[in-house]
């Protein structure tokens, strides 16, 4: 039966209960690691990252066969602000485009054999703008929340999530403020590719928003300036360690997301790594202030989980080798 909470405070309560690694499986494939015909630590991060995910999977031979991605999607009342330079239509069109097949996104999950889902969260009922109340609330949070801990398969054995939102740079950047300080002159890029007025334009409606909601961190943070979307990937992010399922983050708005999580309870993400650092301006610092070392940095900003999508080859590369590979005695190989 499916957890409930029904208050920011007993998610953030449920959070709390979450799991740890298997120290036992962790133990187990850096044992194997050691004896793979192979100078040690020849294949550099692969290495860090098979055993990382054997341990997060309880196997110290581990494999990956079964990755999901989900794609939230959602729209923003501060994009009534000019903050974007695509109007807010574009949200279900997009939407409508993943469904067909035709986005970077599908091609992607199509290459690594990873199964992909949409979820358009009340694309008719944009998020209220942050510089006037709360975007989300404590209500819509929750549900958003709910949508995203629902989508999560329990078995798969990775989760990307990704996103689609005109506006939701914006809200990703007041949320960054929130937590790390900075104001907007910090947090705010070029998002779907404002001009420099445009630029002007979301920095001074991010500082409106911190000024309107003051000092909020955690999950208040989201509710004060997260999409539905945002939202629904943090849920989807905590179902995820629940189930003892791996993550791959992907660019600025997951990792606005996700920081919620982590200032929320400290160790909410060690159940993921960064899948890339994103062309977006304020990302490698975000990154940076979560701890998560980017695995690609290719200049992408598409968003859709398009970076974390791509990662995911690095991830089945890292766990094939791991698991694949022969030790010295079943090569017959002297160890020196």
């Amino acid at each position: 039966m499916a957890p409930e909470f029904e208050t920011l405070d007993a998610f953030a309560a449920l959070m709390r209960t979450a799991p740890g690694p298997d120290t036992a499986a962790q133990a187990g494939a850096t044992a194997r690691n050691g004896q793979l015909t192979k100078p040690p630590g020849s294949l550099g991060r692969l290495e860090d990252l098979a055993i990382w995910y054997g341990a997060w999977r309880g196997m110290e031979r581990p494999v990956l066969v079964a990755p999901q991605i989900v794609i939230f999607a959602g729209n923003h009342g501060v994009a009534a602000r000019g903050v974007s330079a695509f109007p807010p239509e574009v949200t279900a069109q997009m939407v409508g485009n993943f469904q067909a097949g035709g986005a970077a996104i599908n091609q992607l999950a199509r290459t690594f054999g990873a199964r992909m889902q949409v979820a358009a969260l009340e694309l008719d009922r944009p998020t209220a703008d942050f510089t006037e109340s709360e975007a989300l609330g404590a209500a819509d949070c929750v549900a958003a929340l709910r949508t995203g801990w629902d989508a999560v398969d329990p078995t798969s054995d990775l989760l990307v999530v990704g996103e689609m939102g005109i506006g939701n740079t914006t809200a990703a950047a007041a949320i960054a403020a929130a937590l790390y300080g900075g104001g907007g002159e910090a947090w705010v890029g070029r998002g779907t590719g404002v001009d420099d007025a445009g630029m002007a334009v979301k920095r001074d409606v991010v500082d409106a928003g911190l000024k309107r909601h003051g000092d909020v961190r955690g999950l208040a943070a989201l509710s004060a300036f997260g999409g539905r979307e945002m939202a629904a990937m943090a849920g989807a992010m905590v179902r995820a360690r629940i189930e003892g399922i791996p993550l791959i983050l992907d660019g600025f708005i997951c990792c606005a997301a996700a920081a919620c999580l982590e200032t929320e309870v400290p160790g909410a993400l060690d159940h993921a790594v960064a899948g890339h650092q994103s062309d977006e301006a304020a990302h490698g610092k975000l990154l940076a202030e979560l701890g998560k070392p980017p695995l690609l940095q290719l200049d992408l900003r598409l968003g859709e989980g398009s970076g974390a999508a791509l990662a995911i080859g690095v991830l089945q590369g890292a766990v094939a080798c791991l698991s694949g590979m022969a030790t010295f005695a079943e090569a017959g190989v002297s160890a020196g």
